[in-house]
């Protein structure tokens, strides 16, 4: 092959590679004028953390684990309407809707937050009680978002996609000694 054969390669699959682009872009610029919903980032993150979170019912103490995001982009903390409907998981009805706005300031197609559910969440010795809104999440399960990561403040290691929960506020049960732990234990049995 001569070197104007090779050239000319290269400009093909750079072709190929912009043309791709402009046809994700166009899908992404319909999805947004049809008020689509994705509260999930529009353009990748270089690199996404996902845990595995057990939760479980405060009902019956059934556990689940579920692959997590973290999305310090995301305003809330979330779970995915048709996981806890398949899983059983009992909801609380909101007192007001919650409205669903994309980032055009339109309001989404999804519909309306509805529902709520409050469970216990276990990551690495960390536990705690936590309330979450339940939508429409597609592929995504869960999403920690920015009121979590506020709350916890945890240790993140992008590169490798690791988390540690050194900085727990008081509260969190990661900071409690073990006789503190073995006290709530024994308040929980007298609650049965």
């Amino acid at each position: 092959m001569d070197v104007q054969g090779w050239a000319c390669t290269l400009c093909v699959e750079r072709e190929e590679k912009i043309a791709n682009i402009e046809k994700r872009l166009k899908k992404l610029k319909a999805k947004v004028a049809a008020g689509e919903r994705d509260i999930r980032r529009t353009l990748k993150p270089l690199r996404e953390v996902w845990l595995e979170i057990g939760i479980e019912k405060l009902d019956n103490h059934e556990g689940i684990t579920v692959k997590t995001l973290l999305d310090s982009g995301a305003m809330g903390i979330f779970i995915d309407k048709k996981f806890v409907e398949e899983y059983g998981f009992r909801l609380e009805k909101l007192d007001q809707p919650v409205e669903v706005k994309n980032v055009n300031g339109t309001s989404n197609s999804g519909g309306n937050i509805t529902h709520e559910l409050e469970c216990n969440v276990f990551y690495r010795g960390h536990h705690e009680r936590l309330r979450m809104d339940v939508c429409n999440l597609e592929r995504t399960k869960m999403i920690l978002g920015m009121p979590w990561l506020a709350a916890h403040n945890p240790e993140i290691n992008w590169e490798m996609g690791k988390v540690k929960m050194s900085r727990c506020p008081p509260w969190c049960s990661k900071q409690m000694t073990v006789k503190q732990r073995e006290t709530k234990v024994e308040d929980r049995k007298d609650l049965r």
